[in-house]
């Protein structure tokens, strides 16, 4: 264990006291009272072995290098009236506070999503049919779950502390490598690694991560071990028999095999997530969840450059990417202005057990069907751009096709009725407006396939513009007692 001080820091430890104390084995601390330094914020012992002796002391903050303390010296201490201690934050897991907000660190993280659910697009794209659009959806469900994982422990347990950087670090890598098998999940090539068994196996060394850093964070909550031997036994293990065993196939039957393996899951999640778990801060959790949507947004603008990218820049081009992003600002008002601060309150006034419950079900289930929406939107935006650019290949007044002709609407559709159910969820307030619109969007599939893509773009930002319009004129809801 090593550390120095700043020279110029005023507050710094004697240079004394810092020589002293690397001249003598240090022996690390017995902690005081119950629980880890996840649990109570990285509390300090009330003794240290120094020099051969046990030495009773109080820490002494020192602006901004909370990793040191001060022990006060018994029968002759170190120059400068003190032994420096160091309490790094290098090896140990550090707790959140109920303040605590999202850290960069955890930004950081956030952009192997983004790569990610690029790929899922991309795995959609390459073969728009309705078996690869369920494909799709099972990996992002997969991934989700990759995402959600940390974003609980990131709240319990600080991101950005030497430990938990480590084991986030680790997880991106794991991450990355999933990304990166996802266009072959479905479709191995042949001549490398098999991508269906390398995805399964990266992604359930995330899991086990999880679990174990979980449990490390702190070692004597009974509660949260049971919650995390339900989730292993009924969550993690099943699952992941199933997926390995879907590995082995090809097709339809991989597919369905994996999107049990999914079901198993999320049915786990919603029998083991009633208790033991803890949301410590939430506006930092709400605020995790509005990023991810964030991401995926981007992912939709970004699938509008895809579509158009090699072709000659046109007035139809300039206008359906235009329309594009219209629909995709669209969907963020709809989110940010009607639905994040709500569920945010909720989530703030309740506590306990029903504050897990909500958690669970308003931003780990509810918020998944809010990112699929998006990226179905995505895969139809792109298609639908790149007919429009596309004039060697197609005409201007020719319409979309097949299930891609659904995603444009259909995305949207899916994305207005998680709004509505994460609505109710929150506020216990039904908005008709959502439901109808979703509705509508959902089944507007066929009607697209007769008329041109610039006008299908045209009709979509035409409604997300009018539902958020009138959403605005609407008085919002608010959170009651009984909500």
């Amino acid at each position: 264990m090593t550390g120095s001080q700043p020279t110029s820091d005023p507050t710094a430890p004697p240079a004394g006291a810092l020589r002293d104390w690397r001249a003598h084995t240090w022996v690390p601390p017995r902690r005081s009272g119950p629980g880890s330094a996840a649990r109570n914020g990285g509390s300090l012992p009330s003794s240290v072995v120094y020099a051969g002796s046990e030495l009773p002391y109080a820490p002494t903050a020192i602006a901004g290098h909370s990793p040191w303390v001060i022990v006060p010296p018994v029968g002759g201490g170190a120059p400068g009236g003190g032994v420096v201690v160091a309490n790094s934050e290098g090896s140990r897991l550090v707790a959140t506070e109920g303040g605590h907000r999202v850290t960069p660190a955890e930004l950081f993280f956030d952009l192997v999503f983004v790569y990610a659910i690029t790929q899922v697009t991309a795995l959609m794209a390459a073969d728009p049919s309705g078996l690869r659009l369920l494909g799709g959806m099972v990996a992002l469900a997969l991934l989700w779950w990759c995402w959600c994982c940390f974003a609980w422990l990131g709240n319990v347990v600080r991101a950005d502390s030497g430990a938990m950087f480590t084991v986030l670090v680790s997880v991106m890598a794991v991450v990355l490598i999933v990304s990166l098998t996802v266009p072959e999940i479905y479709d191995d090539a042949p001549g490398g690694l098999p991508a269906p068994l390398v995805f399964v196996l990266c992604y359930g060394a995330v899991r086990v991560l999880h679990l174990v850093t979980y449990w490390l964070s702190d070692p004597t909550d009974q509660a949260l071990h049971r919650a995390l031997r339900r989730t292993a036994l009924l969550s993690v293990a099943p699952p992941f028999a199933l997926l390995l065993i879907g590995a082995a196939f090809t097709g339809t039957t991989q597919i369905l095999i994996w999107l049990a393996a999914v079901v198993i899951d999320y049915l786990g999640i919603f029998l083991t997530g009633k208790s033991g778990w803890r949301v410590a801060s939430p506006g930092h959790f709400a605020e995790r969840h509005g990023l991810i949507v964030i991401i995926a947004l981007g992912e939709s603008i970004v699938a509008i450059g895809v579509g158009v990218s090699g072709f000659a820049l046109s007035t139809p081009v300039v206008a359906g990417a235009a329309l594009g992003l219209l629909i995709s600002a669209g969907l963020w008002r709809l989110y940010f202005r009607q639905l994040a601060d709500v569920a945010e309150q909720r989530l703030t006034a309740v506590t306990g057990d029903d504050r897990t419950r909500l958690a669970r079900d308003a931003y780990t289930f509810l918020h998944l069907p809010l990112v699929a929406g998006i990226v179905i939107t995505a895969l139809g935006m792109k298609k639908a751009l790149t007919q429009i650019a596309d004039t060697g290949h197609y005409d201007l007044a020719e319409p979309l096709h097949g299930v891609v002709a659904w995603a444009l609407p259909g995305g949207v559709g899916v994305f207005l009725l998680a709004s509505a159910a994460l609505l109710f969820r929150t506020t216990n307030h039904r908005s008709p407006l959502l439901l109808a619109g979703g509705a509508v969007c959902l089944v507007a599939g066929p009607a697209v396939t007769f008329v041109p893509s610039l006008v299908a773009l045209t009709l979509l930002a035409a409604l997300v513009t009018a539902l958020f319009l009138v959403q605005d004129t609407t008085a919002r809801p608010h959170v009651t007692a009984t909500s």
